[in-house]
């Protein structure tokens, strides 16, 4: 169920001070500047998707910032990606200004300062993404914040149109699967971080990129099915096995052996999540389309050097 806040209630004079703290108790602390005499209604509806927190805002002019000082007072864990709905914006990182328009997306890392400004009335949904997910260092997220990405086309239309997908669905998942879509989620704005460091084959034809990505999106939906193989990938996706494999092969990898990576590494991120009760590592293995916990385990030490068990406990003891 979505959690919602608005200045509807409270005269134009109030609404200010309470917006500043909705924001900030909503996403990171951050300075707010309304730029009406008298601020229009602000609303924000809130839904959260495994470590995902998808946020829908709708307000006036104003322009929020992430100074130093706030900073060192906590969230600097995060990234934000803002999908643009309606209305004009500047978002200024890293000394890059970027313009955005509806149909437009950008990422801002509240670990460095950035400005947004809204120009006029807006609506966008914002999502907070704990850096930790992505796999990747803070050096490497400069490839995307500061920049605009097309929604409508290529990697970064694929990206927008699975998180508006998520967005418009949230509070109808349950927490499982949700968790589930959320690190999909995830893994895609991964491939667009690698994508813009040029490390996705810079060679390949912008088709052939493309088609990578909507077939790693289909790969990573379907991940916990034991039944995945490379003629179901190629049967969907209207491809010989043949092409499918020449896909994989600039990143050096097999569509086969990318898939297990990818499970592997699932499995390694949910034996590390702290609960009152440790999961079973049979019942984990199993959710991530293993079907014989022999391989799994053997697998698991080839790849991360302990096993499954031996990783659980030395992370729950850390």
């Amino acid at each position: 169920m979505s959690v919602v806040l608005s200045t509807l209630p409270l005269s134009p004079s109030e609404r200010a001070d309470y917006w500043h703290s909705v924001v900030s108790d909503t996403f990171i602390p951050l300075d707010v500047v309304l730029h009406e005499r008298e601020p229009s209604v602000g609303t924000i509806a809130t839904d959260r998707l495994g470590p995902l927190q998808f946020s829908v805002v709708e307000a006036g002019p104003q322009t929020v910032s992430r100074r130093a000082a706030l900073i060192s007072r906590g969230g600097g864990e995060y990234l934000t990606v803002t999908l643009q709905h309606r209305g004009t914006g500047r978002l200024t990182q890293d000394g890059v200004k970027a313009l955005v328009q509806p149909g437009t997306f950008t990422c801002s890392d509240a670990g460095r300062p950035y400005r947004r400004e809204q120009l006029d009335d807006f609506r966008f949904t914002a999502i907070r993404v704990p850096k930790s997910v992505l796999g990747v260092s803070d050096a490497d997220l400069r490839a995307i914040t500061g920049t605009v990405f097309d929604g409508r086309g290529g990697t970064s239309g694929v990206v927008a149109g699975y998180l508006e997908h998520l967005a418009d669905r949230a509070a109808g998942f349950d927490p499982y699967t949700g968790r589930q879509l959320a690190m999909t989620a995830a893994d895609l704005l991964t491939v667009l971080v690698r994508e813009r460091q040029g490390r996705l084959n810079p060679h390949a034809s912008e088709v052939a990129r493309g088609m990578l990505v909507r077939v790693k999106e289909y790969i990573l939906r379907h991940l916990a099915d034991p039944d995945l193989s490379p003629e179901r990938i190629a049967t969907a996706h209207h491809m010989s096995v043949r092409y499918l494999h020449k896909l994989f092969q600039p990143e050096g990898t097999t569509v086969s052996r990318w898939i297990h990576r990818e499970r592997l590494e699932r499995c390694r991120r949910e034996l590390s999540r702290s609960s009152r009760t440790a999961p079973a590592v049979s019942a984990v293995a199993q959710r991530w389309g293993f079907t014989n916990p022999s391989h799994f385990s053997r697998a698991f030490r080839t790849a991360y050097g302990m096993s499954p068990r031996e990783w659980q406990s030395s992370t729950r003891a850390a």
